[in-house]
């Protein structure tokens, strides 16, 4: 008894695992391919969800480096049951969960078009990064307290 109660454990640990690495055996067959470009896909990995109201649509297939315009190029299979998306749909990389994970929201527009198989999503905002962020509030609060205090201290 004690053999199975370890064996339950392990595949309950193994089956956690791969829902946290996204790396689930399950593959859905159909649907079709989009890409997007984005100036920083920070984070963002194959088999990153693609979301849509907070529903998973699909899932990135590949990330490259587009060597012309200096972008990153994400792949997205989107599933079959999802060929409604607008043509003016916008892709954006948002992060979900305590741990950080990336992902790719599509926020879908108001044309009459829907997305086919090869289009690009032509609007895109990047990942926020957090570092970036941090560095731009320090040092607009520097400049502040020496702007408004003629540099002397208080």
């Amino acid at each position: 008894m004690v053999g199975v109660f370890i064996a339950g454990g392990m595949a309950a640990l193994f089956m956690l695992a791969m829902k946290v690495s996204n790396l689930s055996t399950s593959t859905e067959t159909g649907g079709y391919e989009v890409t997007a470009k984005f100036q920083n896909v920070s984070g963002l990995k194959v088999r990153s969800a693609v979301m849509a109201s907070g529903v998973t649509v699909g899932r990135v297939t590949q990330i490259s480096y587009d060597p012309k315009s200096y972008d990153a190029v994400v792949t997205m299979h989107i599933g079959d049951k999802y060929k409604t998306f607008p043509s003016d749909t916008s892709a954006s990389i948002l992060t979900s969960g305590l741990l950080g994970e990336k992902y790719v929201g599509l926020e879908p527009g108001g044309d009459e078009t829907v997305l086919k198989n090869g289009d690009t999503i032509q609007i895109t905002q990047s990942a926020i990064i957090l570092e970036q962020m941090i560095g731009q509030l320090l040092y607009s609060k520097a400049s502040e307290g020496k702007s408004s205090d003629g540099g002397a201290g208080k």
